[in-house]
């Protein structure tokens, strides 16, 4: 099986578990019954890849290199034509684009296909945080003179982005039900069993029963 490399150092790696187990993961209360406790065992044993993440992610890896020579070509064509803070901005925002997209990719690939929270997370934090924001600012600016078919290839890119991000959501909260089943099977498996036997899960004994000691009784 092949090792994959992350980017992601190992620190930052622990806090994006944390983020995406304390954001993704629905809350469940301890009264469960027997039903949610099956589903909860067949997600804890089943893979969680996300299918359609995955097809979008092969599918912009192919259509990236064609959105950036068509932008590049568009820029180089208006470009004397702009003020020089748009000449900055636009440069700026285009090299972003392409180093993010190339980590944010990898991120996703290896996220979603391994099945690993932290990277994932990442993938989603750098869709949300800064592709789509600089990809609406190339759309909404009029002011940066957004030709035609500068404008079709970003809103085809804008609905790619948008689509990973919905899906990697919904992956993240799959990934993190199964992460925390999964603890929860391992560290706490027996205290159901406490449980639904009416036993204190403090002392293994009876719920009824006192836990107190009893001294004997004397003959008054």
């Amino acid at each position: 099986m092949p090792v994959y490399y992350s980017p992601v150092p190992e620190n930052l790696q622990t806090g994006l578990a944390y983020l995406g187990g304390s954001v993704f993961t629905n809350n469940r209360t301890a009264d469960s019954d027997f039903t949610r406790e099956q589903e909860d065992a067949t997600v804890a044993n089943e893979l969680v890849s996300h299918l359609p993440l995955q097809m979008m992610l092969y599918f912009n890896i192919f259509y990236f290199p064609c959105w950036w020579f068509s932008a590049v070509f568009m820029l180089e064509v208006k470009f004397h034509y702009l003020p020089a803070y748009y000449q900055a901005l636009l440069v700026t925002g285009m090299v972003l684009l392409t180093v993010i997209e190339v980590a944010r990719l990898y991120l996703g690939y290896i996220g979603n296909l391994k099945e690993k929270v932290p990277e994932l997370a990442a993938f989603w934090i750098l869709s949300f945080m800064f592709q789509l924001p600089v990809l609406l600012f190339f759309l909404t600016d009029e002011e940066i003179i957004i030709l035609p078919l500068e404008r079709a290839v970003h809103f085809l890119y804008l609905l790619f982005l948008l689509t990973q991000i919905l899906a990697s959501f919904q992956a993240l909260r799959t990934m993190t039900r199964k992460l925390t089943l999964l603890f929860y099977l391992r560290q706490f498996g027996n205290m159901e069993h406490f449980r639904h036997a009416r036993m204190s899960p403090v002392y293994g004994l009876s719920c009824h029963r006192s836990v107190l000691p009893m001294s004997p009784t004397r003959d008054t």
